[in-house]
């Protein structure tokens, strides 16, 4: 049994107060009934320091210090990926739960690795997947588990955003294998997200990556073709070189009942929805559709919601560690394909 908070309010940290953190701290400040921002802590002194000053709160350069003194609930991991593991594992030392931002790791076994500290120390893991709570996608949830569609026959997912050599040069870990990860893991993490979350089990992968336009470790550049265990078939694209901005972010599913596209920069606008049957939230389609000239949507308020409900012994987690592991592990199966070129199934493991 995990440990239940509910005569008070649950004591956060956040860790990394970089371009995400804005969004974690937004939404704390949504549930400030339920969440007490405690402390941050950022590398940068400098930027720990500006976050603590602005938010009233200490800070901290470093984590396992601010862990010992501060004694958090939970902390908001929103590092560089790769930094991920050390840090879930260090809290898990403390007892403190974990949220971490997508990715959850760069590498299958540090995935692996989190999920047994947590297991261990008897701790939550939860791994921010807040595209899920987007209302275009929550709609389009409904429809497949209805079944809606019939059996699904293809899949098509596009990510045509623009990353400039500034953005990579703004920080040295961005775009490097150890801490990053390229175009899939780290700009299209959500949308693979999407290929177990709304279709199913993968089968197996194949992937080509190219580095065509930035000076980076990493890709720019992918294509990737799905088979799922259920025979559906699918492929995605992915490009972080669309000029001069950022241009779609998309899904269209074909079935054998039902045709749906969800497109707009981030999957925030229903632009075909058209099923054998009716169902009374058709009539929700054109409400649900949203303008956003963010890629990250508004689903942080809402995954924290769950997160709260959690720790509260109210519900279970949406996405823990062991549902990140899921996306996690097709990333790695595109990688190994691309780089062996070869098609790697799935599981990794046995």
């Amino acid at each position: 049994m995990f440990p239940v908070i509910n005569d008070r309010p649950i004591r956060i940290a956040v860790v990394g107060c970089g371009r995400i953190a804005q969004n974690h701290f937004k939404a704390i400040a949504c549930h400030g009934e339920d969440l007490q921002l405690i402390a941050v802590c950022d590398a940068n002194p400098d930027v720990a320091r500006t976050h603590g000053e602005r938010y009233g709160v200490p800070s901290y350069q470093h984590l396992e210090t601010m862990l010992d003194r501060e004694h958090p609930d939970l902390v908001a991991l929103c590092t560089p990926s790769g930094m991920h593991p050390e840090q879930a594992v260090m809290a898990a030392r403390f007892g403190v739960h974990v949220m971490t931002e997508k990715p959850m790791a760069t590498r299958w076994t540090d995935g692996l690795r989190m999920v047994r500290a947590c297991d261990q120390a008897n701790v939550r893991l939860f791994v921010v997947k807040q595209n899920r709570r987007n209302s275009t996608l929550q709609l389009l949830k409904r429809a497949v588990c209805e079944q809606r569609f019939g059996r699904i026959y293809m899949v098509h997912l596009n990510v045509f955003w623009t990353r400039p050599q500034a953005y990579y040069d703004s920080a040295k870990w961005r775009g490097t294998w150890e801490l990053d990860g390229g175009a899939f893991m780290n700009q299209a993490s959500h949308y693979v997200d999407l290929l177990d979350w709304l279709i199913g089990p993968v089968d197996r992968v194949q992937a080509m990556t190219a580095t065509l336009g930035r000076n980076i470790e990493v890709e720019d550049t992918g294509v990737l073709n799905i088979r799922w265990r259920s025979g559906t078939l699918g492929s995605m694209a992915v490009s972080m070189l669309t000029w001069p901005k950022n241009l779609e972010g998309s899904m269209t599913i074909l079935g054998e009942k039902g045709t749906v596209r969800v497109g707009g920069v981030a999957v925030n606008e229903i632009q075909h929805w058209e099923f054998a049957d009716s169902r009374d939230y058709d009539e929700q389609v054109r409400e649900a559709s949203y303008e956003t000239t963010s890629v990250y949507g508004f689903g942080h308020p809402l995954y924290y919601k769950n997160v709260v409900d959690t720790l509260r012994g109210i519900c279970e987690p949406e996405t823990d560690g062991r549902e990140g592991l899921k996306s996690l592990e097709v990333l790695i199966a595109a990688y190994l394909s691309a780089r062996d070129g070869r098609t790697v199934a799935l599981p990794l493991e046995y």
